[in-house]
């Protein structure tokens, strides 16, 4: 198949998603169209089934925002036109399903059938396309798609509840190319961060204000008062400015480090003992599988899809959004007793291997060819 794929290029979920499905489609043979603003973060490797296209959105004067919707509406019309696509996957309904319904109709007029499957990730749906600015263009787009997915039971529901979605919504989890991950700790690297063989405890994230980093800074600041413990913050965001800041004042910057957004997530992952995600809402919490694809045992909010991945008592813990007390009390109990922690990371890898890559993307094949049977030849 020539497929499509319209996401965001950034380190968030639904692109990170977006192209590690991409790039396991090219590996299995299918010819693979990425279309964005900019090179996807995570697609940084050759592979001659897959193809980049950018968006370029002119500047005038005339605009005081520039029209990037309707950018991207002729890039596809353009990409589908001129590399023959048989299918187009958008990631994340603002604004790819309704671009991708611009380009459909404007195709159909040239005697061009294309069918599109949008796949709901989060935020589309939770939090932007609940806002009455974009609900009724999100509910139109999306029920004009030919296939509509969602990464978790609890988007569908969330979606059914606040959208008069027509159409059956098929859930298809978020996955996670365990392979990757599953590769052993360098020791000198751990021994940089935790020279004393200090607990290595990790949060990665936007940092935005959903993501509850305050949150992550006073559970660290509840460990390291009974365990010797360090904290990786990977990412960066809006957040970061109050997260240091409050680190300073509970003194305990000097056990905490901010390396930024980083590709290699395996790497760092690899020297985690334990993995903090104290979010308001996860749609499905793709960051607490890979490390839980690592071994490393989560400690989460019991949010959004989060429960359906993190096993309360077996690959980590799940408290109320809030609950520092709880969700401190539960790392320290792990922490402190390595036999528990040891099989609590192993519960983590066995879980992970529920949603690894090889069994989620042949789910997505079914769905394109099933819609492919159902597209009007022309």
């Amino acid at each position: 198949m020539r497929i499509g794929i319209v996401c965001y290029p950034t380190f968030g979920g639904s692109g990170v998603l977006a192209t590690e499905l991409g790039k396991a489609l090219a590996d299995k043979g299918h010819q693979v169209h990425f279309i964005t603003y900019q090179q996807p973060v995570r697609l940084n490797e050759f592979n001659a089934n897959i193809f980049y296209h950018e968006v370029r959105v002119p500047t005038y004067p005339l605009f005081d925002y520039p029209p990037y919707e309707t950018a991207l509406a002729s890039t596809m019309v353009d990409v589908i036109i001129n590399n023959k696509l048989d299918l187009l996957h958008v990631h994340y309904a603002i604004p790819h399903a309704s671009a991708a319904y611009m380009a459909k109709q404007i195709l159909l007029k040239q005697g061009i059938s294309i069918p599109v499957v949008t796949t709901l990730h989060g935020t589309d749906i939770t939090l932007v396309g609940r806002d009455k600015t974009y609900a009724p263009v999100v509910t139109f787009s999306i029920n004009e798609s030919d296939a509509i997915t969602a990464v978790s039971d609890n988007l569908r529901e969330e979606t059914y509840k606040w959208f008069k979605i027509e159409k059956e919504i098929e859930v298809i989890h978020n996955f996670v190319d365990v392979g990757r991950f599953r590769r052993k700790g360098i020791d000198a690297f751990r021994r940089v961060i935790a020279p004393q063989g200090e607990r290595i405890l990790m949060h990665a994230s936007n940092f935005r204000k959903i993501k509850r980093i305050e949150d992550v800074v006073r559970i660290f600041g509840n460990v390291v008062k009974k365990v010797p413990s360090k904290l990786l913050f990977v990412g960066d965001g809006p957040e970061r400015p109050a997260a240091e800041s409050l680190a300073r004042e509970l003194g305990i910057c000097d056990h905490i480090r901010f390396v930024g957004k980083q590709e290699q997530m395996e790497e760092i992952m690899a020297i985690a003992d334990l993995f903090l995600l104290t979010s308001e809402y996860e749609s499905f919490g793709l960051v607490a599988l890979e490390a839980m694809a690592a071994g490393v045992p989560v400690i989460s909010t019991n949010a959004g899809g989060l429960p359906e991945i993190n096993i309360h008592g077996e690959t980590g813990y799940l408290s109320n959004i809030g609950d520092v007390a709880d969700m401190s009390r539960h790392a320290i109990d792990l922490l402190s007793n390595q036999a528990q922690l040891d099989q609590f990371k192993e519960n983590a890898k066995v879980q992970s291997d529920r949603f690894d890559i090889h069994f989620i993307v042949p789910q997505y094949e079914a769905l394109y060819e099933k819609c492919l049977e159902q597209t009007p030849v022309g």
